[in-house]
C-alpha cells in the first residue's frame, strides 16, 4: 500500500483475539409436559391442604388469645383480693378468744369490736362486697363495751356475693349461726343469754331481717329462713320473762313481709310457727 505521494506504507495486520460467548441467564420456558407435572405434584397438593392449614393456624391463634385473656383474668382476681379488709378491736379483756376469718374475693369487709373472754368467731365471706360489722344506724359499739359484749358467745357467719350482717350481742353464751347467699341483709340485737339464733337467707331476691331479743327472754330459740325470688322482709322483737321458740319460713317468688312483737310470760315459754309461700 502507498500513500498519496506513492510511498510505501506499512500496514499493521489486525489480530482477532478469541472472545467468550454471551451467557443466557434467563430460564427457558417450560414445556407443556413440565407445566402439567408441576401442577399435579406441587400446586394441587398445596391447594388440597390449604383449608386444613388455615384451620390449624386459626386454632393456634384463638388458643393464644384465650390463654392471654385467662391470664389477665386470673391476675385481676389476685389483684382485687387485696381489697379485702379486716379490723377487729378488743376493748378490754379477751382471754381464750378464738377468731377465724376467711375472705376469698374482693371488696369484703370485717369490722367490729368485742370485750370479755371465751368468745368464738368463725367468719367466712366469699365473692365480692360482703360485710360483717355493726348496725349502721347504731354505729360502732366500741364506746359502750364492744359490739360483742359478753362471755362464751359463738358467732358463725358465712356470706356470699354481696351480703351484709350487722349486730350487737350483749349477753353470755349466745349461739349465732347466719348463712346468707346473695344481696341480703340481717341485723341482730341480743340483750339476753343462752339465745340460739339461726338465720338463712338465699335466693334471687334481696331479703331483709332485723331481730331483737330484749328483757329476760333467756334461752329463746329462733329459726328464720327467707328464700325465693321475692324480696322478703322480717322484723321481729322477742321479749318478756320467758323464752320464745320461733320458726319462720318465707319462700316465694312474690315478696312477703312479717312483723312480730312477742312478749312471753307463759311459764315454760311460747311457740310461734309461721310459713308464707
Amino acid at each position: 500500500m502507498k500513500d498519496s505521494w506513492k510511498r510505501p506504507v506499512n500496514q499493521e495486520k489486525q489480530i482477532d483475539y478469541p472472545t467468550q460467548p454471551d451467557f443466557v441467564f434467563g430460564p427457558r420456558d417450560a414445556t407443556p409436559e413440565e407445566v402439567a407435572e408441576w401442577q399435579e405434584k406441587e400446586l394441587n397438593w398445596w391447594a388440597d391442604k390449604q383449608l386444613l392449614v388455615v384451620a390449624l393456624a386459626s386454632i393456634v391463634q384463638f388458643s393464644a388469645l384465650a390463654f392471654m385473656l385467662s391470664t389477665f383474668l386470673i391476675i385481676s382476681q389476685f389483684a382485687k383480693a387485696d381489697d379485702n379488709h379486716v379490723h377487729i378491736d378488743q376493748v378490754n379483756t379477751g382471754d381464750d378468744t378464738s377468731l377465724t376469718v376467711t375472705q376469698k374475693g374482693y371488696g369484703n369487709e370485717v369490722e367490729f369490736s368485742f370485750d370479755h373472754q371465751s368468745n368464738t368467731f368463725n367468719l367466712q365471706q366469699y365473692g365480692s362486697n360482703n360485710k360483717i360489722s355493726w348496725v349502721p344506724y347504731w354505729g360502732s359499739g366500741y364506746s359502750w363495751g364492744g359490739d360483742i359484749d359478753g362471755v362464751s358467745n359463738t358467732l358463725n357467719i358465712e356470706q356470699h356475693d354481696g351480703a351484709t350482717w350487722g349486730g350487737h350481742v350483749w349477753g353470755n353464751s349466745n349461739q349465732v349461726d347466719v348463712y346468707q347467699n346473695g344481696t341480703h341483709t340481717h341485723y341482730l340485737d341480743i340483750h339476753s343469754d343462752y339465745v340460739d339464733h339461726d338465720v338463712l337467707q338465699e335466693g334471687g331476691g334481696s331479703h331483709y331481717t332485723h331481730i331483737w331479743y330484749y328483757g329476760t327472754a333467756d334461752g329463746s330459740n329462733t329459726n328464720v329462713q327467707q328464700k325465693g325470688n321475692g324480696n322478703h322482709n322480717a322484723s321481729i322483737t322477742l321479749q318478756g320473762s320467758q323464752p320464745t321458740t320461733l320458726n319462720l319460713l318465707q319462700d316465694s317468688a312474690i315478696s312477703k313481709s312479717y312483723t312480730l312483737t312477742q312478749t312471753c310470760v307463759t311459764v315454760g315459754g311460747c311457740n310461734v310457727t309461721v310459713t308464707q309461700q
